[in-house]
């Protein structure tokens, strides 16, 4: 196994307990990344509670969610939703779907999610919404079939973040600790947003406010340092 196989692996492990222990994953949720050697392949843990994942615990799988080789393992339903974004935009190297209760309001109501502190900029300027029910009517609320998933990754278009109708969120990143800083500000942001409202009039960023906010919080220096710490939290 090669050292990048092996940190990409590392990578999905420590974001499954960052993202559980910082309240963004629970017993459901998920976190992939692209396998670095084979673009058309992404990793992602067999069907466990985040908290609970190893490296023992990480597949192997192809853009339509299949094994490579028979598993004597479970595997997500959801699988699928990884695979799609992959296959749609080439510039993402990892992606989580989660049900944060802090983003579950507006995922409610459709009120949109928008950045409201410099941090929450990440998310990006829009975060669309995608409804099941408009291509496939009533289901179990699951993304099970390809169909579901391309028809989400489409709704998402460029953009790094979208809310699924009275289900979750799916965040995207260039990295493992892009999609972990993204999904953990997204959760953060919905909770300021939704503490603002019930005081007055929310002040959103800018277009131009959340392109540099955007660009210095996701530098190098400062992924860094939130992992160290996330890390740091698992620990303690």
């Amino acid at each position: 196994m090669s050292d990048i196989l092996a940190q990409t692996i590392q990578d999905v492990v420590d974001a499954n307990h960052i993202l559980a222990n910082e309240g963004v994953l629970d017993g459901f949720g998920h976190v992939s990344a692209r396998h670095p050697h084979h673009p058309d392949r992404f990793l992602i843990s067999r069907s466990r509670s985040p908290a609970l994942v190893a490296r023992e615990d990480i597949v192997e799988l192809d853009l339509d969610g299949e094994p490579l080789e028979p598993l004597t393992v479970g595997l997500y339903v959801e699988r699928v939703i990884h695979g799609a974004f992959f296959r749609a935009r080439p510039d993402v190297m990892a992606v989580s779907h989660h049900h944060a209760a802090s983003v579950m309001p507006f995922c409610q109501t459709g009120v949109p999610i928008v950045p409201v502190f410099h941090i929450g900029a990440v998310i990006g300027e829009t975060v669309p919404f995608w409804d099941s029910r408009d291509e496939f009517g009533d289901t179990n609320m699951l993304v099970e079939t390809l169909d579901q998933a391309h028809s989400l990754a489409r709704a998402c278009g460029e953009n790094w973040s979208v809310l699924l109708r009275r289900h979750g969120a799916c965040n995207l990143g260039r990295s493992v600790r892009e999609v972990v800083f993204r999904s953990v500000h997204l959760k953060q942001n919905a909770e300021l947003q939704f503490q603002s409202q019930a005081l007055g009039v929310v002040s959103p960023l800018t277009s131009t406010e959340i392109a540099l906010a955007a660009q210095l919080n996701l530098g190098a220096l400062v992924q860094t340092r939130l992992w160290d710490y996330w890390k740091g939290r698992l620990a303690a």
